[in-house]
């Protein structure tokens, strides 16, 4: 499983911006659930030598009452759903009692515990850490999350355990393996439904009451010959739909479970329409590259006029989805349901497939030709050549000058061009760019003493 990392402290010591930081986000693309604690948030790790989940939590001082309460209950949770557990404090201000509050949950719920002095920038590492280490959690490290010190090499000893341990996405491509699908989406919204309906068999526990599902539940099948390892997967919703702890963390169990998977079917509620969680749950499928195929589900027994509104609502609200195929179905009665799978595998091929480098070259030639990229400072920027760099997701390497100055719209241009072109229906495509070197820089100063001269001479006659 993907392991998973709990940042807690008191309130202000840099939480959520060590967050921020390993996250390397600031926007919508990270999962933000408020209300599993105040202020939490979920997002994949950035930083490290191997893929993580980091979480972060409300602040916790001690001697909380009332909602307040509820934060340190979900905070223990978290502690023990955890592999790691980042103690923050400040280097700045020293120890509190409110330190030593957090270090005592830390030493007992926590399975293997970091202690981290944050804002230590300009300080020596001795002045920020010496009033920590009566806390007992060993020896505390020194950071600056705001500037970033140190946090590679923090990483990089708090994954060390894990970083042999990961999966490689493309080795499990292989043919002949069972191929996993996450089926991802908010409570209630019939994912167990649908999978019993997929596999023909009351297999899951269907009942009409948001968060059945408290786990991942992993329900091996096979059809037309095929293999299948269908994954199930607690809702995720908003707090004011949360009443019990244990639930409140099936978010973890859902985002590992679409780590693992190759491909994501996100199951909608028509009827709801597009929610703002729905949102949520489809960025971070994109963030991690993933095969996707968006389902509108309880499409049955809507009137014309609402299958219209739900329809414009996926064009509006996920117009970053337009690579993915979208189905209407009614997991309860059937309907399209045999269309769920073959869409699944074409997404995976989509998403596995070799290509070409001289078919990714002539195709990359073809759409400068159709479309030039615009000029820079009077110089035209130049595509040479363009191979693979990786596969679910494909990802395209595109070797030219001055790359780096490519408009957006330009770049959606030839991700259009190329999943067109190469049948990537269902998968996202990254592009990566490479600049070479300018030939003729520092040319001048090579000329000879003879070439010199006649530059002069015609850099004066010009002026006249």
């Amino acid at each position: 499983m993907l392991p998973v990392i709990a940042l807690i402290g008191r309130p202000n010591v840099g939480k959520s911006t060590l967050f921020n930081r390993l996250t390397r986000t600031r926007d919508a693309l990270v999962a933000d659930y408020p209300g599993l604690t105040r202020d939490r948030q979920y997002g994949y790790g950035r930083i490290g030598p191997a893929p993580y989940l980091v979480i972060d939590t409300g602040g916790v001082a001690g001697g909380e009452q009332g909602i307040n309460e509820l934060m340190v209950e979900q905070t223990e949770r978290a502690l023990k759903e955890a592999d790691v557990a980042i103690v923050m404090v400040d280097g700045r201000s020293g120890l509190t009692a409110a330190d030593e509050h957090v270090a005592d949950l830390a030493r007992r719920h926590a399975k293997s515990v970091w202690l981290v002095a944050n804002k230590a920038e300009g300080l020596e590492t001795s002045t920020a850490t010496a009033e920590f280490h009566g806390l007992g959690l060993g020896e505390p490290v020194a950071i600056s999350a705001a500037h970033g010190d140190r946090i590679s090499a923090l990483m990089d000893e708090v994954l060390a355990p894990f970083a042999a341990e990961g999966v490689d996405a493309e080795a499990d491509a292989e043919p002949g393996k069972a191929l996993r699908i996450a089926v991802i989406g908010r409570p209630n919204v019939g994912k167990s439904t649908l999978i019993n309906r997929l596999i023909g068999e009351e297999r899951l526990v269907v009942y009409d009451q948001p968060g059945t599902t408290r786990d991942s539940v992993a329900v091996p099948f096979e059809k037309n010959g095929r293999d299948y390892l269908l994954i199930d997967t607690a809702g995720v919703r908003r707090k004011a739909k949360v009443h019990e702890t244990v639930e409140k963390f099936s978010v973890v169990k859902a985002l590992q479970a679409m780590e693992r998977a190759q491909v994501v079917i996100a199951v909608l509620d028509a009827r709801e329409g597009v929610t703002e969680q729905d949102v949520s749950l489809m960025g971070l499928i994109v963030e991690r590259g993933r095969a996707l195929v968006v389902v509108a589900n309880k499409w049955d027994g809507l009137d014309a006029d609402s299958k219209r509104k739900v329809r414009e609502q996926l064009e509006r609200r996920l117009p970053f989805l337009e690579f993915a195929q979208r189905m209407t179905i009614s997991a309860l009665h059937g309907t399209a349901v045999g269309d769920l799978l073959p869409a699944a595998e074409k997404a995976y091929r989509a998403a596995t497939r070799d290509l070409s480098t001289t078919e990714l070259t002539r195709e990359l030639e073809q759409a400068v030709q159709s479309h030039a990229p615009p000029l820079v400072r009077g110089r035209r920027i130049r595509l040479r050549y363009a191979h693979q760099g990786g596969r679910n997701p494909p990802v395209i390497v595109i070797h030219g000058n001055q790359t780096e100055r490519l408009p957006e719209a330009y770049r959606r241009y030839l991700v259009n061009r190329f999943r067109k072109a190469f049948r990537l229906k269902g998968t996202p495509v990254r592009l990566s760019f490479k600049s070479s070197d300018n030939p003729f820089k520092g040319r001048r100063n090579k000329l000879t003493p003879r070439q010199e001269r006649k530059r002069r001479r015609l850099m004066k006659h010009n002026k006249r």
